[in-house]
């Protein structure tokens, strides 16, 4: 079992920054792969991005790369979400999630721990 917790969302202006974390509890964080997906209303859950236990894989979704970075601690049980040169789009409630087996994967389907999400609002 992993239960993950997600901080430092908030409110900022288009361009502005803001860095996401998901701390995990529970056994073995190093052995998960990890993802983060967002949800805007009325829109199903996206995948953002994600990252191979190691940390030494990583994919983006084309709405954020060059943008958003995520990275690991294995040591803190941690993962982040870099985000810079945000735009109004990118308001949503973000999503850490974790799977176990599959690697790197854009599928919400084959994660198979969630968090309960951070606001993240852009203003213009």
């Amino acid at each position: 079992q992993v239960q993950l917790v997600e901080s430092g969302g908030g409110l900022v202006h288009t361009g502005g920054s803001l860095r996401l974390s998901c701390a995990a509890s529970g056994r073995s964080f190093s052995s998960y792969a990890m993802g983060w997906f967002r949800q805007s209303p009325g829109k199903e859950r996206e995948f953002v991005a994600t990252i191979s236990f190691s940390g030494k894989s990583t994919y983006y979704a084309d709405s954020v790369k060059g943008r958003f970075t995520i990275s690991r601690d294995n040591a803190k049980n941690t993962v982040y979400l870099q985000m810079n040169s945000l735009k109004p789009e990118d308001t949503a409630v973000y999503y850490c999630a974790a799977n176990w087996g599959v690697g790197i994967t854009i599928r919400r389907e084959e994660y198979d721990y969630w968090g309960q999400g951070t606001q993240v609002t852009v203003s213009s």
